[in-house]
């Protein structure tokens, strides 16, 4: 009778357990959407809007900028490019500047940034301020890509907090495609003075967004983690605990300090071999595995397999988006880790797909199908991105690093996704030109390196605070590691 009783009881959870998890996810965001919260997520999800914006400002403004300015072909390829060049100079200081200033006044800065380099493009009248204008973008924008994902993650209650980073992360999706439907009928002036708006509208809101209580501890200004702890969460909450969790792993950082000593250089210590490596893995695999041909050259893959260019686009771009929002309900509910290995095992699929129709065109097989097999390719190789590998590994990145290596780790994760991404979009024309069945068994190759590494050493960091993430890595018992 009792096993009877077990087995139904067991049956009644996995039959409730979906709807069950929904609306634990439902109740936890109904109780942090706090006015504080909400003004915070708010200037996070602009940054990540305004790095979209920057990205997706180029493509359909060439022909007119190049024709209004007289420029040439190397003139605008330069103005377009600078941007990687600015990321990696922000990537370069990003954990150093939030470090020392705090994150709330570096989003002060990066979004200043962003109003003088779009005003710069929208009031050039020759191709050095572009230029400026573009530089500053990609610095304020290599800052953003690490900002946003940790300050989200220093906010955000633990079992809301892979979440609410997606769905920041997100909004950089929403900022390329907005500018390349506003693109198409607004003129490039106009559209560059459009950009500055979401900046110059969360500046005021930045009066109010409170700053991070993890900042707070790790400056010294212990004594305000909990006031600030309150406003996030609620006047009514009780954030006692969650205040010395914070606090006492805090301390117990500085204490290690002074055994292992400061500085960046710190961060190559042989405890940080593993969280550094995961960090720099996972970021830096999308890239190899092939995301800036994809995104940059996508109508070169269509038209080199007879897909129709427009038709491409609008069904690429749904189903990027509808994996991006399926990640966010996702990340909280099944995890991160197994998340990510779906995301790369689609992506590894997506590659293989593009190889075998760029195989098939070039020998003249199956001609029928494979602007078919090209098209669904393309769309599962950017539907498993949007799930997973998109904001995934930063949110990773964001979560298993002390608070005293955090901005150095940030400023390595950053840059060797800038270098990484650099390299790929440098070399996809000559690897093209070599073999284009061979360039995306090579990004295949990737995905597939990233899977196995993803298997065995990423842990799950879903439903544990911060500091209990961290602990797995600085001070593990030798079994959970494994």
């Amino acid at each position: 009778m009792a096993e009877e009783s077990l087995l139904q009881s067991r049956t009644e959870d996995l039959s409730n357990g979906c709807p069950n998890k929904f609306s634990s996810l439902l109740s936890e965001i109904s109780n942090a959407s706090t006015l504080p919260f909400v003004l915070a997520f708010t200037a996070a999800s602009c940054g990540a809007f305004n790095n979209g914006c920057a990205v997706g400002y180029t493509a359909p403004t060439q022909s007119s900028i190049v024709k209004d300015l007289n420029l040439s072909i190397a003139d605008f390829s330069f103005f377009g490019s600078i941007l990687t060049v600015g990321l990696i100079l922000g990537a370069l200081v990003c954990g150093k500047l939030t470090d020392l200033v705090g994150r709330v006044y570096t989003i002060w800065i990066t979004n200043i940034l962003f109003i003088i380099g779009w005003l710069a493009i929208a009031f050039a009248e020759d191709v050095w301020l572009l230029d400026v204008g573009r530089l500053l973008q990609g610095f304020a924008g290599g800052i953003n890509s690490y900002l946003g994902p940790i300050y989200v993650s220093e906010i955000a209650p633990k079992n809301l907090r892979g979440a609410a980073s997606s769905f920041v992360q997100l909004f950089i999706g929403v900022g390329i495609s907005v500018f390349y439907a506003l693109g198409t009928f607004v003129e490039w002036r106009s559209l560059a003075i459009l950009g500055f708006i979401p900046s110059l509208v969360v500046l005021p809101l930045l009066f109010f967004v409170p700053e991070s209580p993890r900042w707070l501890a790790k400056v010294g200004r212990g004594k305000e983690v909990e006031a600030v702890l309150l406003s996030l969460r609620g006047a009514k909450t009780d954030v006692s605990d969650e205040t010395a969790h914070i606090l006492e792993y805090t301390q117990h950082v500085e204490e290690q300090e002074g055994v292992d000593g400061h500085g960046f250089f710190k961060l190559f210590q042989r405890k940080y071999v593993l969280p550094l490596t995961i960090g720099a893995v996972l970021i830096s695999v999308p890239q190899f595995g092939g995301l800036n041909g994809y995104s940059f050259y996508t109508d070169t893959i269509f038209t080199s397999t007879g897909v129709s260019s427009d038709v491409g686009f609008i069904l690429t771009s749904i189903v990027q988006m509808s994996g991006g929002v399926l990640g966010v309900v996702l990340v909280d509910i099944s995890g991160r880790r197994s998340l990510v290995l779906v995301s790369q095992a689609g992506m590894f699929f997506g590659c293989l797909a593009t190889a075998i129709s760029f195989f098939l065109q070039k020998n003249n097989f199956w001609e029928t199908g494979t602007p078919t097999l090209s098209l669904i390719s393309v769309m599962v190789y950017f539907g498993s991105y949007g799930l997973g590998m998109g904001p995934i590994p930063w949110i990773i990145a964001s979560e298993i690093y002390p608070v005293d290596v955090k901005g150095a780790a940030g400023t390595v994760c950053n840059l060797v996704c800038s270098i990484s991404s650099w390299l790929v979009s440098y070399s996809f024309n000559f690897l093209i030109l070599w073999s284009s069945t061979g360039t995306f068994l090579m990004f295949a190759t990737a995905m597939c390196i990233g899977f196995v590494f993803t298997a065995k050493f990423v842990p799950e960091t879903k439903g544990k605070s911060l500091e209990e993430i961290q602990s797995l890595f600085t001070d593990p018992p030798p079994e959970e590691i494994k």
